[in-house]
């Protein structure tokens, strides 16, 4: 939102917006967990960038509460829920952005807007979020420091109970309702002020450290991450992302370049430029370790 500009007034309805990309039978799952997540009327916008398979044109065409957005070609993760986002209107004052490939357990979208109001500076809210094999996903975490980012990038896969992952994922701490530094992106419910007031997600990231950038920039901004684990969901895997080799391999390599971009954005000037350098070639050695490995 631009500087000096009036905060718009929104009213009190639920929208979900979903970017999709080839999803697959995990749309269906996730409408059909939505319907029992929530006693509220909600509409869904499918932000598409760019589908093959046909899922979204199904949803749409068999669902009342779909509409189905094509953005025209593939604006990545944050870029597609700015345009999702972008085409509610003014009486959607909470807008859940979350994958295509999750399911709601019975109840959890309630229990997220209840908490929301509730905390009126919750400028985002995220449930508990569980692995396909039931394990409990740290989804609430520490911001990646340069200490932590380093250490857990360095250790994390060979040493993951390392006190720098330790620290970073937050995973040691009680299942309790507390605010967070930054919450995952798969699954979010955003409150459309607090949203706004930072201007959305950055779409440079194309995929991954979109969700940590908001939420540190919500942070800044004075609205708090708010982790809200009465509410529950199942975050199944990943269809788009993990059907072929070589899509696996080109988001591992988003990722890291997207780590890099986060960082340097926080540690600007030449002084910083040497432990940069640095950091940006260690990067890149791992993720073409990664890329090999994925290909493999």
């Amino acid at each position: 939102m631009p500087l000096g500009e009036i905060p718009r007034s929104y009213g009190d309805e639920v929208a979900v917006v979903s970017v999709t990309y080839s999803p697959g039978e995990s749309l269906g799952e996730f409408l059909d967990s939505l319907a029992k997540a929530t006693n509220r009327p909600y509409t869904v916008v499918l932000a598409d960038n760019g589908s093959t398979d046909g899922a979204p044109e199904r949803a749409s065409a068999q669902r009342g509460e779909v509409t189905l957005l094509r953005t025209g070609e593939n604006l990545g993760y944050g870029g597609g829920a700015n345009r999702g986002v972008a085409e509610l209107g003014p009486e959607y004052g909470w807008v859940v952005v979350a994958n295509p490939d999750v399911v709601w357990q019975p109840g959890a979208l309630d229990e997220l807007v209840a908490a929301g109001e509730r905390t009126p500076r919750a400028g985002a809210l995220g449930p508990l979020i569980r692995d396909s094999d039931g394990a409990v996903y740290p989804s609430a975490r520490l911001l990646p420091s340069l200490g932590r980012g380093i250490g857990h990038a360095v250790l994390g896969k060979g040493w993951p109970g390392n006190p720098w992952t330790r620290a970073y994922r937050q995973s040691e701490l009680a299942v309790r309702e507390r605010d967070a530094e930054w919450l995952s992106g798969s699954c979010l419910l955003l409150r459309r002020t607090a949203f706004d007031s930072v201007g959305g997600f950055d779409s440079r990231y194309f995929m991954y450290f979109e969700d940590v950038d908001l939420g540190d920039r919500l942070a800044r901004a004075g609205w708090r991450n708010r982790y809200v684990p009465s509410a529950e969901v199942v975050h199944t895997g990943g269809h788009a992302t993990t059907a072929h080799a070589e899509v696996s391999a080109r988001m591992l390599a988003e990722h890291h370049r997207s780590a890099y971009r986060y960082l340097a954005d926080r540690h600007p000037g030449p002084g910083w430029a040497p432990l940069l350098l640095a950091l940006r070639a260690g990067l890149g050695i791992r993720a073409a370790l990664a890329v090999l490995g994925a290909r493999r």
